[in-house]
C-alpha cells in the first residue's frame, strides 16, 4: 500500500521534527497532541526551523508554505484513522506508550504499521499491547530530526520482514539513512551514548571538571561536534534519565546506574534547553 499520509502522535521536539521532514518529503501529515497549546508550540517550532532554511537559501518561501500546508494538527487521536502509517513520538514513558499503542490498535486500519520513536523501550513489549504485533516496529529518529540522517530501525520479536522493508523504504523517502538494531534495552545508539553522558555527569558530580571543561575536552580530544553535557541538555535530562533507568533495570548492570546529580537536576525541573536550565543556563 502506498503511504500518502503519515500520522505523528506527539507535537514535541521529536514529533514536530518528524512531521517536518515527512511534510518536506511530500507526505501529508496528521500531527496530534493532547492540548491545542502543545500543537501550536510544535507548529511554531516547525515554522522557525523552516525559516532558518529559507534564510540559508536551502528552501524557498513558497516551499516553506507548501510544507506547512501539508501538516494538519489535531487533539483527537481518532484522526489517526486517516493515516497510512503512524509514528508515535510521545514522552519516553512505558505506561503512556503502551496505552497509546492500545488505543491506536483500535483506531487504525488493520493493515497499518504502527512505529514507535522510543529510544530505549522494548518494541516487543509495545507490540504485546496490540493485536497486530507483526506490524509494530521501532523507528528511532535522532535529535534534531531535520538535521540528523540516522533512523535506527528496531524489529520486535514478532515484527514481519514486510513491516521492516516498508519502514526502511519510508525512512529513505524522508531523506534518512535507516540502520537496523536488535530489540535490547537502549538498542545501539543509546546503549553507547547514555553511559558516556552519565560518566560526564559523574565527572561534574565528583568535581573532575566544569561543564565547559568536560565538553571542551570531548570536542577537541574526541572530535565530537558538541560535548556530552551540551548534548544532554539538547536531548532533555528527563529523557536521559528515563533511558538510563531502562538500561539499568533491563540489563541489570551497575555501570548503567544514573548519576545522583542527574536525578537531582531532573527533580529540580532543570531539564535542559526545553526548561531553560540544565547543565547550562539558557535563560
Amino acid at each position: 500500500m502506498e503511504i500518502k499520509t503519515l500520522g505523528v502522535v506527539g507535537a514535541g521536539q521529536m514529533g514536530s521534527g518528524i512531521a517536518q521532514v515527512a511534510a518536506a518529503s511530500g507526505l501529508s501529515v496528521i500531527m496530534s497532541d493532547i492540548k491545542e497549546e502543545f500543537l501550536q508550540k510544535g507548529t511554531d517550532a516547525i515554522g522557525d526551523s523552516l525559516n532558518r532554511l529559507v534564510k540559508k537559501e536551502k528552501m524557498t518561501a513558497e516551499d516553506r508554505q507548501a510544507v506547512l500546508g501539508r501538516i494538519k494538527g489535531t487533539v483527537s487521536l481518532s484522526d489517526m484513522s486517516k493515516a497510512d502509517f503512524v509514528v508515535e513520538a510521545a514522552t519516553e514513558n512505558e505506561a503512556l506508550k503502551l496505552k497509546i499503542f492500545k488505543d491506536l490498535d483500535g483506531i487504525c486500519r488493520p493493515e497499518i504499521i504502527l512505529a514507535s520513536n522510543t529510544s530505549s523501550i522494548s518494541i516487543t513489549k509495545i507490540a504485546g499491547a496490540t493485536k497486530r504485533p507483526e506490524k509494530i516496529i521501532g523507528m528511532h529518529f535522532m535529535n534534531p530530526v531535520p538535521m540528523m540522517k540516522l533512523v535506527e530501525i528496531i524489529k520486535g520479536l514478532a515484527t514481519s520482514e514486510d513491516t521492516f522493508t516498508v519502514t526502511k523504504d519510508l525512512s529513505v523517502k524522508m531523506g534518512k539513512t535507516p540502520v537496523p538494531a536488535n530489540d535490547f534495552p537502549g538498542f545501539i545508539a543509546n546503549r553507547i551514548l547514555m553511559p558516556m553522558i552519565n560518566e560526564a555527569v559523574y565527572c561534574l558530580f565528583e568535581g573532575v571538571g566544569t561543564p565547559q571543561d568536560i565538553d571542551e575536552i570531548m570536542k577537541l580530544g574526541m572530535n565530537h561536534p558538541m560535548g556530552p553535557l551540551t548534548l544532554a541538555d539538547l536531548i532533555g535530562l528527563d529523557t536521559c534519565l528515563a533511558i538510563l533507568k531502562v538500561l539499568y533495570s533491563g540489563l541489570g548492570d551497575p555501570k548503567y546506574r544514573p548519576c545522583p546529580l542527574l536525578i537531582k537536576y531532573v527533580d529540580a525541573g532543570w531539564l535542559g534547553r526545553k526548561s531553560g536550565r540544565g547543565f547550562y543556563n539558557y535563560k
